[in-house]
């Protein structure tokens, strides 16, 4: 798999690190995502980020959606396809959010950037930040 040509659909945790330019998120994945053709965001990951707002558990950009449109990135709606590829997958993984996620990038041909090595599991349509040199 070659990275840098890679078309990118980001998790949650990934993009909320790149919007806060946290240095958790390491130069590699950073580079990939500077120089991947496409960078696209689940509107899962906008719901997901809404709730854990809203109950306190995380800190995020009031404008998401401002935000995605200065860093380039661009929105991926959840279809109907895409629900109905969720609750096709194994079971390796119960995170709801996380599975709609995998779903997306193997449906869309994108490899999902993540921090979740759990998720590994589901194959080539997952790309970990670990993985990335």
């Amino acid at each position: 798999m070659k990275l840098l040509a890679l078309k990118l659909l980001l998790d949650t945790r990934v993009l909320l690190w790149w919007l806060a330019d946290s240095r958790r998120l390491g130069m590699g994945p950073r580079k990939l995502i500077q120089r991947s053709p496409l960078v696209v965001v689940s509107a899962a990951s906008a719901w997901e980020i809404s709730i854990k707002k809203t109950l306190g558990k995380l800190s995020a950009p009031d404008d998401l959606a401002g935000q995605l449109e200065a860093s380039r990135f661009q929105e991926l709606p959840i279809t109907v396809r895409h629900a109905r590829a969720a609750g096709a997958l194994p079971r390796h993984h119960d995170d709801p959010f996380d599975r709609m996620l995998v779903a997306q990038a193997q449906a869309e041909g994108l490899a999902l950037l993540t921090h979740d090595e759990s998720l590994r599991i589901y194959g080539e349509a997952v790309v970990t930040c670990s993985s990335i040199g």
